[in-house]
């Protein structure tokens, strides 16, 4: 699958070992229009920039995503697109914003990083967006919740990524639907740097897989705008579990005050 190719350097990582896309979920249309794509000419395949990771516009000018969709580009052009729908057969298509510089936190990746897995990069966007940016979470938000407080939330995941089309097992039932997509979830367990989100369908819960790496998980329904964790793995066929790296930990509130979007831990 095309989408593995971009995140195949993960596979060897001690954490993520697949990069996770929306499944059991619906197209978002305009309720996320903050929510982009990262696309990039990998595929000699395929004429024009290719999706391989998702993020979410925190600023006029900032694009949040994970870590690992940033690594070994090189001087690859890097471009975002917020449209619903991306077609990447399309040789020349429209509204992609140019990336003009991205950091990776510099601990990514690095032997002794233990269970911070440190994540996460910030991208600048060549141009102004008007679009209105996520809002982001203050320092230790998820652990003022009771244990069955947290059982009660639900989670929203957006991303561009694959989706499945069958319940049963199997790479077979993967697609890709060059769109914007959206699901919900409910929790499996709170971590002190993961949140663990559910996305199997048999109890209700759509959740994320190839391609939707550094997306958000929004913190309540449809309507919020609350990005409290980025998508970084799962289960390799895409329909149990969600590992989600939070952003209200010491680590990725420090690297966040950095770009003055939030207060220094």
């Amino acid at each position: 699958m095309k989408k593995i190719l971009a995140l195949a350097f993960v596979i060897a990582a001690v954490v993520a070992t697949t990069a996770s896309a929306i499944t059991f979920g619906e197209p978002d249309g305009n309720r996320h229009p903050n929510v982009g794509a990262l696309v990039a000419d990998w595929n000699p395949d395929s004429p024009g920039p290719d999706q391989f990771c998702t993020g979410t516009l925190v600023s006029s000018t900032l694009f949040l995503t994970a870590a690992h969709c940033m690594t070994g580009w090189g001087d690859t052009p890097i471009y975002v697109t917020f449209s619903p729908t991306y077609d990447e057969g399309s040789a020349s298509p429209s509204g992609l914003v140019p990336v003009s510089s991205y950091v990776i936190h510099e601990k990514f990746g690095q032997p002794g990083g233990g269970a911070d897995a440190y994540d996460i990069a910030m991208v600048t966007l060549a141009t102004p967006q008007s679009a209105t940016p996520a809002q982001l979470p203050t320092l230790g938000l998820l652990n003022t919740y009771t244990e069955q407080q947290l059982r009660g939330l639900t989670f929203t995941a957006v991303g561009y990524g694959l989706t499945r089309t069958s319940k049963k097992t199997g790479p077979h039932a993967f697609a890709d639907p060059e769109a914007r997509l959206v699901a919900q979830q409910s929790l499996l367990s709170l971590k002190p740097t993961w949140l663990n989100l559910n996305m199997n369908p048999s109890t209700g819960s759509g959740g994320t897989c190839y391609g939707d790496s550094g997306g958000p998980h929004f913190l309540g329904g449809m309507t919020s705008n609350l990005i409290v964790s980025l998508t970084v793995t799962g289960d390799a066929m895409c329909r149990a579990t969600d590992l989600t790296y939070r952003l209200d930990t010491f680590t990725a509130q420090e690297f966040l005050s950095r770009f003055g979007l939030v207060p220094r831990p």
